[in-house]
């Protein structure tokens, strides 16, 4: 089967011209779905900022509504227990000056934060012992 030079320049060209269109629209397809991903990307990511926003926010009533609860009581004194939030747990820092203060601060913490686990990290000062 002898075909001419010309037809078998047409047949090698058509072919070429699929090809480059085959790879072109794979080449599309992947431009597209990195943009897909990049969007999800960003999505994602503001999905995280605005989660861990909120998570903040509720961190932080949580840690203004057990200080409050602390320096309401007319029996604590709170002056040098400072409260922070630690993987939604409730940290009591600081120190107190005696076992009862440490129970008081306990049990006001603990009713104001219902079943959020309280952390003690406070330590006992006897000033009579100066």
């Amino acid at each position: 089967m002898n075909i001419s030079s010309k037809k078998r320049n047409l047949i090698v060209g058509a072919y070429v011209v699929s090809l480059a269109c085959g790879l072109a629209g794979i080449a599309t397809q992947a431009d597209a779905q990195d943009a897909a991903d990049q969007r999800n990307t960003r999505l994602e990511s503001i999905a995280a900022s605005e989660t861990q926003g909120a998570s903040l926010a509720a961190d932080e009533a949580l840690r203004n509504r057990v200080t409050t609860a602390l320096h309401a009581d007319p029996y604590f004194d709170d002056a040098h227990v400072t409260v922070s939030i630690e993987k939604g747990s409730v940290v009591l820092n600081g120190f107190v000056y005696n076992s009862s203060d440490l129970i008081d601060a306990l049990r006001i913490a603990r009713k104001a934060v219902g079943n959020t686990r309280v952390v003690d990290n406070l330590s006992i000062i006897d000033l009579r012992r100066r």
